[in-house]
């Protein structure tokens, strides 16, 4: 063989071919990808529960097979005490979602672990245990939204602007909120306690001007 004949392997016109082959293959990667997590990420799946969740107790237990915490489905809890359809469930989870985007929570918060780190993170606020229980969670946080001002935990630590929330706006929030506390995020946020979701005694309820006791993860 000639000292200057080129091996196979070494040619140009083979790692010209090997090129395309690998892009067209990691095109095809690509594409598959892109559809598989579509599917994983929308909601109705079995990671993403459907809007409807939101007419059901949603708790936040840890699994010992996979060795994190995990969201609990339980029973019929309707937030603001009306069990909606799955379609003004959508509306209404929708309606917060854009809430928190017009409002630019995000230059706070953080979303599913998106956004900014000034002000805790949203992803399970509507199982946050600062709202003392879960009889006067719904309107704590609603009012929390409306007036954050007015309210004794805002006045410690970083504040909350008033954001001129109305009292839709507000509801609304507290549904996407409580919809994104049902979402299988693999265990994050690590380390967290939820609300306790047992009944309130019933020989003494707690009135709905109680305050938290820490401040809560909120936009």
């Amino acid at each position: 063989m000639s000292q200057t004949q080129t091996l196979w392997w070494a040619s140009e016109s083979f790692w010209r071919k090997m090129a395309i082959w690998v892009t067209a293959g990691s095109f095809v990667v690509l594409i598959f990808l892109t559809f598989d997590t579509v599917k994983q990420i929308t909601a109705g799946g079995k990671r993403v529960p459907a809007y409807s969740v939101i007419n059901h107790q949603i708790d936040y237990k840890f699994d010992e097979k996979r060795n994190f915490q995990v969201p609990v489905i339980g029973p019929e809890e309707p937030l603001f005490g009306k069990k909606l359809t799955e379609a003004e469930a959508e509306a209404l989870v929708s309606h917060g979602k854009l809430t928190t985007q017009a409002k630019n929570c995000m230059n706070c918060h953080t979303l599913l672990g998106n956004g900014s780190y000034y002000a805790p993170d949203l992803t399970k606020a509507w199982l946050d245990p600062a709202w003392g229980n879960k009889d006067v969670r719904e309107q704590q946080m609603v009012e929390f939204l409306m007036n954050p001002q007015d309210r004794l935990h805002n006045a410690q630590g970083r504040r909350m602007p008033n954001l001129k929330i109305t009292e839709a706006e507000a509801r609304a929030t507290v549904a996407f909120l409580k919809w994104m506390s049902s979402i299988d995020t693999n265990g994050f946020p690590a380390n967290f306690t939820p609300i306790d979701q047992s009944a309130a005694p019933a020989a003494a309820p707690a009135p709905a001007a109680v305050e938290p006791a820490a401040a809560p993860a909120q936009p």
